[in-house]
């Protein structure tokens, strides 16, 4: 009789500790679907979404994300004063927390002092000229890409909004006709990758839908830090043309378009991509 007890109690408590595990492997499931459904907005996704569970979670890891190597740089570069004048980027900014908050959502933009459209890294470039009275960071070197990471790391989770009409509308429609043009000797536009087969499998990785909210990126490919106009040259490369030269309006007019395709989705920066 004891020993009946003994089982019965035995199987009722497996039962038990089954539907606690079950349960909390529904809760998990629930918290990561919920999680990836962030990087989705009306039909748009993100670059996230494509990526293997470790790959995510090496991204949601500030202390893995080897991205967060370069916003630490960029960190110190903010307070640097290697300007003529003794000026840095806080002389102006003070805290980027809250200064640079929304920064990075809303480039690529048009300038009107230049009469053209610029990106964030061309940006940071102008303030070192002309406040700082110092020399711009090459396209990129590691300084540059790490103020860029930092700056953009203030505006993790908000999302992308850049604007397309008035006078941004001409660089606009430039972009749009880049990513639609058939180049190279593979005769491939950018479209025939990233909308017509995003999803689909080239080899044994999965086209993406081409999304720049993430940048910079860590790649693995690369095994460091890349901008957007890296990964456009390296596009053009991969269709064997010839790809422009990092910061060229062809490429800027490309990363406003692209942008607005990724309207919405959070910024990600720094994210980790294949």
């Amino acid at each position: 009789m004891q020993a009946r007890r003994g089982q019965r109690w035995y199987a009722g408590s497996i039962r038990v500790l089954v539907f606690v595990i079950g349960m909390t492997c529904a809760g998990i499931g629930l918290l990561t679907a919920a999680k990836v459904e962030r990087y989705r907005v009306e039909g748009r996704r993100s670059g996230y979404t494509y990526l293997s569970e470790e790959n995510q979670r090496l991204q949601d890891d500030d202390f893995a994300n080897p991205g967060l190597l370069w916003v630490e740089q960029g960190r110190e570069l903010w307070q640097q004063k290697d300007a003529t004048n003794g000026m840095s980027c806080a002389s102006c900014h003070g805290d980027a927390v809250e200064s640079m908050r929304g920064v990075r959502s809303h480039y690529p933009r048009f300038d009107p002092a230049r009469g053209t459209l610029i990106n964030l890294e061309q940006q940071i470039n102008r303030c070192r000229q002309e406040r700082m009275q110092a020399e711009p960071y090459p396209y990129e070197s590691g300084a540059l890409l790490a103020l860029t990471t930092f700056v953009g790391f203030q505006s993790r989770g908000l999302p992308i909004d850049v604007r397309i009409d008035g006078p941004a509308a001409p660089f606009f429609a430039a972009g749009q006709a880049f990513f639609l043009r058939r180049r190279g000797q593979l005769n491939f536009a950018c479209a025939h990758c990233h909308d017509r087969l995003a999803g689909q499998h080239l080899r044994g990785d999965v086209i993406s839908q081409g999304q720049s909210n993430g940048f910079p990126i860590y790649r693995h490919t690369w095994q460091t830090l890349g901008s957007v106009h890296r990964m456009f040259a390296w596009c053009n490369t991969s269709v064997r043309a010839e790809p422009y030269a990092y910061g060229a309006d062809e490429y800027v007019n490309l990363e406003l378009f692209v942008a607005w395709r990724g309207r919405g989705l959070p910024v990600e920066t720094p994210a980790v991509r294949r």
